[in-house]
């Protein structure tokens, strides 16, 4: 049972992680990131690294991998963000 919960929770972890492309889709879409708070996105990065790196300190996949994940696409949403701040209005 704990086997799949696992997968479970690291799919779905997958998933979340992959959630904020709906934003960059959103950010693209209006040409704006003026409503995208880049405190919360650093805050979220944070946290994503950390748990990253104990998952690894666990070798714990199922925490390492939607983790890795969500970071790497939440410095594409906040690399999206910047864009947008700085492009000329």
């Amino acid at each position: 049972m704990v086997g799949v919960l696992g997968v479970l929770a690291a799919s779905w972890g997958v998933l979340m992680a992959v959630a904020p492309l709906l934003q960059i889709h959103r950010m693209r879409e209006r040409r704006s990131s003026r409503d995208v708070s880049m405190a919360y996105l650093g805050v979220l990065q944070f946290g994503f690294a950390l748990w990253a790196a104990y998952g690894v300190s666990l070798g714990n996949a199922a925490i390492v991998l939607p983790n890795s994940v969500a970071f790497m696409v939440g410095i594409v949403t906040m690399l999206v963000a910047w864009r947008y701040r700085a492009a000329p209005a």
